[in-house]
């Protein structure tokens, strides 16, 4: 499937890393318009999933998009407001705005909102894996703490995690560990299983991969901890 595309037109950014990166680093393609002129053109060109008019984007020429491009076929507008102008408001999803998101935008928190609407289209790539302390997006290999702090996870840790995700509460065996996510250096000896299960839990900020002593490891998932289709 391809990767969903999300339009970022006139948005403010007050940050040293960039919105695209961000959303990229998600598994989005991000197409931008950085100039009024430009958001026409790149939304009558098609493709696009969902597009995210900023604050520096007039509101007259908002509902203008809007007209024009919302509708079936159409991609799905969020709407970026540094107003709480209630009328501004009503009109934008009477004219089909999916959602709109005050000013200044907290990223994650737009992030959140993007990756609903595209998971309503029938789109969603993302499977998350929901832990006492933290989120797994597991096709962008990244960990979202509640903090707000973020990491990237290696693929050696990813095909670790997937493979307690899919044995839950079954004791794995260090062998049966290295037989199905074997370890990225051909060092795989029986004692880095320990090293690379204590890396995963403090990663993750977990307690919910046990040691049974003598036997291995076993996964027990906290309550609705795999969510395979994302958020909705």
């Amino acid at each position: 499937m391809a990767r969903p595309v999300i339009a970022l037109i006139c948005l403010s950014q007050d940050r040293d890393d960039s919105l695209a990166d961000y959303l990229e680093r998600r598994g989005y393609e991000v197409r931008e318009a950085q100039e009024e002129w430009m958001a026409d053109s790149l939304l009558s060109g098609g493709g696009v999933d969902v597009a995210v008019i900023g604050e520096k984007y007039p509101a007259s020429q908002g509902f203008d998009l809007l007209r024009r491009h919302a509708g079936e076929g159409g991609p799905s507008f969020v709407m970026v407001s540094a107003r709480a102008d209630l009328i501004e408001k009503v009109l934008a999803l009477e004219l089909g705005a999916a959602d709109i998101v005050a000013s200044p935008v907290e990223w994650r928190e737009l992030a959140a909102r993007i990756g609903g609407i595209v998971g309503r289209r029938g789109k969603s790539q993302r499977e998350l894996v929901v832990l006492e302390n933290a989120t797994v997006d597991l096709k962008a290999a990244l960990v979202m703490h509640r903090s707000g702090s973020e990491e990237q996870l290696s693929p050696g840790q990813v095909a670790l995690l997937r493979l307690f995700l899919a044995n839950p509460r079954r004791v794995l065996t260090r062998d049966d560990i290295m037989a199905a996510a074997p370890a990225e250096s051909a060092e795989a000896f029986d004692r880095s299983i320990d090293s690379r299960i204590v890396r995963l839990r403090r990663k993750l900020d977990t307690e919910s991969i046990a040691t049974i002593r003598g036997a291995g490891y076993r996964f027990d998932p906290p309550r609705t901890s795999y969510d395979q289709s994302g958020p909705n």
